[in-house]
C-alpha cells in the first residue's frame, strides 16, 4: 500500500531529510511526503529521483526542488532564487511567487509559478516548460535553448535575449525584446502546444488566442562582424 511521510524541520535536520529521500528506491512505496515548517531554508527537497510527491509547507530559500528527477514538488508558498534549477523530469509548483531565474538551464519537466515570476525567469533553459501565471522580471528566457515559456502577465525588459530555439507565449505586454528575439506568427501546432500546457498548469481559464509568441530571429547564430554591436 503507498505510504505517506511528514517530516518537520522544526526538529529533523535538513541533511536528513535528504538522506531519507536520496535514498528511496525506484520502486519506493513511500511515494507521499509532507515537509514541514521549511521557514526559508535552502535547497529544500533537490535531487530527487523518485516518483514520489513532496508537499512542503511554507516559504523555502534558494534553489528549493533544483536537479529534480520523477518527482512532483509542490511549494506552498514564496520560493527564493533558482527554484527548480537544472530540473531534467517531474513538475515543480511554486503556489506562491518565485524569486530570480526560476527554471534556469532546466532540461525537461514541468515548472509552474501561480504568483509572478523575477528576473531572469527561464536562463538558458534547455528544454523545461514554464508557465507563469503572473508576470516575469527582466531578460526572461536569456540564452533559451528549447522549451517553452508561457506567461499569463506582463514581461520585464530584454525578454528573450540571444534566443536560440525556445518559444516564448506572452499574454500582456512586454516592456522590450532583447537582442535577436522577434514576435513570431502563431500557428495551430503552436496554438495545440500553448493550449496543452496551460492545461497541465490548470490554467486553462486563458484564451490561448490572447497570447502573443516570440521566438528567435537567427541573426546571432554564428559570429558575423555586421552584427558585433548586437553581441
Amino acid at each position: 500500500m503507498p505510504h505517506s511521510e511528514t517530516v518537520d524541520l522544526a526538529s529533523v535536520p535538513l541533511r536528513e531529510l535528504h538522506e531519507q529521500l536520496h535514498g528511496l528506491p525506484a520502486d519506493t512505496h513511500r511515494t507521499s511526503w509532507q515537509i514541514l515548517n521549511p521557514r526559508g531554508r535552502h535547497a529544500v527537497a533537490v535531487g530527487l529521483d523518485a516518483p514520489i510527491r513532496v508537499r512542503v509547507r511554507g516559504h523555502v530559500g534558494y534553489y528549493a526542488a533544483g536537479m529534480n528527477q520523477k518527482a512532483i514538488v509542490t511549494i506552498d508558498g514564496n520560493a527564493g532564487p533558482g527554484v527548480a534549477e537544472n530540473m531534467m523530469s517531474g513538475e515543480v509548483r511554486v503556489l506562491g511567487n518565485a524569486s530570480m531565474a526560476a527554471g534556469a538551464t532546466g532540461r525537461g519537466g514541468l515548472l509552474v509559478v501561480r504568483g509572478d515570476a523575477g528576473a531572469r525567469c527561464g536562463i538558458s533553459m534547455k528544454g523545461i516548460d514554464i508557465v507563469v501565471r503572473g508576470s516575469v522580471g527582466h531578460m526572461s528566457a536569456f540564452m533559451g535553448q528549447t522549451g517553452n515559456l508561457v506567461v499569463c502577465g506582463d514581461a520585464g525588459e530584454a525578454l528573450g535575449d540571444s534566443l536560440y530555439e525556445a518559444r516564448l507565449f506572452v499574454r500582456g505586454a512586454v516592456k522590450s525584446l532583447g537582442a535577436d528575439c522577434e514576435r513570431k506568427e502563431m500557428n495551430e501546432a503552436d496554438r495545440a502546444t500553448l493550449a496543452a500546457l496551460l492545461l497541465r498548469a490548470e490554467l486553462s481559464e486563458f484564451d490561448v488566442r490572447d497570447f502573443a509568441l516570440y521566438g528567435s530571429a537567427r541573426s546571432l547564430y554564428h559570429f558575423h562582424v555586421d552584427n558585433v554591436s548586437s553581441y
